[in-house]
């Protein structure tokens, strides 16, 4: 396989590197196939929505990911000193045509009113793919999926194509930590591939022949083992985070200080330290709808009683979120109308832009609703934001979103606020109170400039 910079050799012939196509060009999409062009394949990419296609035909990303815009700009065709390895389309027959290995990427949403994913998209670019796949061709999965759907979409694939059993399935399930994007998916922790054959397997050991030199481990599974992976990880930090958020809870009754409890039992090594940080919970695209969808497919499948702890865990998340509306509440004198509420964060968490089921914007949204004046300040997340919520009030600094604030809410851990200097912040606020909803601010710093300080599960004073 050739390294970065060298561009891959042209397909049509024998040992001639796989072409790559990418269908679905989001978070997960946009950056896969910026990284496949960056290991030296040959790239197209093809997504339904016109707007995103235009940005990223200019080099430019659709959405904030550190390092995915630079990654964009060498490879995409057309933009000056690029590789012009990575291009973009809406044809099907054109892709059909070009790739080799046709990665899925596309959304996996929540259904609306149910827990259960809603696989239309996935199945909406199989029936749009297969009928073009007139010669050998394997397709992989990336979304993450119900168990059960890559052996009935294998079947899908093989009654549209025209290739038939040529057209063969693998799934690959995306591992990708938001704001390290690029960073995981050129250098992965690891590989995970379910497949029906060893031609599946073959292929994609020589996609990831670099990752795999470098150390990646690269797992071959079944088709079922692959589709568990994504949502049992996502299961498993979900219940640690809540762990913590529960244990946050009784040290608040016990007079306890959470952070300490947590740096104490991080140390045992079958335990660790990440993901003990209590808050306001979790969110973004992933977890939440995840651990929903995990949860439907086992009742599906007859054992519900597996995981009824998911429950709970959704349960102790979204508390959080209640419990720091009940703070801002007290901390304002028991009624929130005509308030003037600070909110530091929009995003899910930091170094994204990314506000899909953000506990800060939950948060600011109850708290308007409950009538309060709440202005949010978020260095990345501001558009999406607005038009999630485009009934809140706007800041373009942190100094302004506090200015004449009566309490000030922590929400979103970016480094800036964790930079702030809460004398400069007291003489615009109203009142000098402050809600730390992510327990990584300095109490005694915030204390010392005369601010009445209050983290989740940490001693008032």
């Amino acid at each position: 396989m050739t390294g970065p910079g060298e561009p891959a050799e042209p397909a049509g012939r024998t040992g001639a590197a796989p072409r790559i196509t990418v269908i679905g060009l989001g978070y997960l999409g946009a950056t896969h196939a910026a990284a496949m062009a960056e290991l030296g394949f040959e790239v197209l990419g093809l997504d339904v929505v016109p707007e995103k296609m235009r940005k990223l035909e200019q080099g430019s990303a659709p959405m904030f990911e550190p390092g995915l815009e630079e990654l964009l700009r060498a490879h995409v065709a057309g933009v000056e000193g690029s590789t012009g390895r990575l291009r973009f389309t809406d044809s099907w027959e054109e892709l059909g045509a070009f790739g080799d290995v046709h990665f899925l990427c596309v959304n996996t949403p929540q259904k609306h009113g149910e827990y259960a994913a809603d696989m239309s998209y996935v199945d909406a670019a199989v029936a749009s793919l297969a009928p073009h796949l007139d010669r050998p061709a394997l397709v992989v999965g990336k979304s993450t999926v119900p168990v059960g759907s890559a052996a009935r979409i294998a079947e899908r694939l093989a009654e549209l194509a025209p290739a038939g059993r040529d057209a063969e399935l693998a799934w690959n399930p995306e591992f990708l930590r938001e704001s390290f994007a690029v960073q995981d998916t050129l250098h992965p922790d690891r590989i995970v591939v379910g497949v029906a054959g060893p031609r599946g397997e073959e292929l994609l050991r020589e996609v990831y022949a670099q990752p795999i030199a470098e150390g990646s481990p690269f797992l071959v599974t079944d088709y079922p083992t692959a589709e568990l992976v994504k949502v049992s990880a996502n299961s498993f930090l979900a219940t640690k985070i809540s762990f913590i958020n529960a244990m946050a809870e009784v040290c608040e009754a016990a007079d306890g200080d959470v952070m300490k409890l947590a740096e104490a039992i991080g140390y045992d090594d079958r335990i660790g330290r990440k993901f003990l940080r209590a808050g306001i919970g979790f969110g973004g695209g992933c977890l939440p709808k995840d651990i929903r969808a995990f949860m439907a497919r086992a009742g599906e499948l007859g054992a519900s009683e597996a995981l009824t702890f998911l429950r709970e865990v959704d349960s102790i998340n979204m508390r959080r979120r209640a419990q720091m509306v009940e703070l801002t509440r007290d901390a304002v004198g028991g009624t929130l109308l005509g308030k003037r509420v600070a909110v530091l964060g929009a995003t899910f968490k930091p170094d994204s832009d990314d506000v899909r089921d953000s506990p800060a914007l939950n948060v600011a949204g109850q708290l308007h609703l409950q009538g309060a004046q709440v202005t949010v300040y978020d260095p990345k997340g501001m558009a999406n934001a607005r038009a999630l919520f485009p009934t809140l009030g706007y800041a373009d600094t942190a100094l302004d979103a506090v200015r004449g604030a009566d309490v000030v809410l922590h929400l979103t851990e970016w480094k800036e606020f964790k930079e702030l200097d809460p004398a400069v912040l007291g003489e615009v606020a109203t009142t000098r109170h402050l809600l730390d909803g992510r327990n990584t601010l300095d109490p005694q710093l915030w204390r010392k400039a005369g601010w009445t300080f209050r983290a989740l599960g940490r001693p008032t004073a």
